[in-house]
């Protein structure tokens, strides 16, 4: 059973993270992702970039469900946090 320091880890590794936050009870997940690799990317592709990532991971199951709440650039994410 994965932790959320493991998912945290699996999407650090697909995109460069400047925060990440990862909630979860070993089957279901939740994660906030700051990530400059969002700038000038709708939502639905933000999510996609990440999900994409980890397509492997979901497909083998090891990684049953990941919810993104937020998928932020780092200007969105100080504005929304100032």
């Amino acid at each position: 059973m994965l932790t959320p320091e493991q998912v945290k880890e699996m999407i650090a590794a697909v995109a460069q993270c400047q925060h990440i936050e990862v909630e979860g009870d070993g089957h279901h997940f939740f994660a906030k992702i700051v990530s400059a690799d969002f700038e000038g990317k709708a939502r639905l592709a933000r999510h996609r970039l990440i999900k994409d990532g980890l397509a492997d991971k979901i497909a083998s199951n090891e990684l049953h469900a990941l919810s993104i709440s937020v998928a932020a650039t780092p200007q969105e994410w100080a504005d929304k946090h100032s």
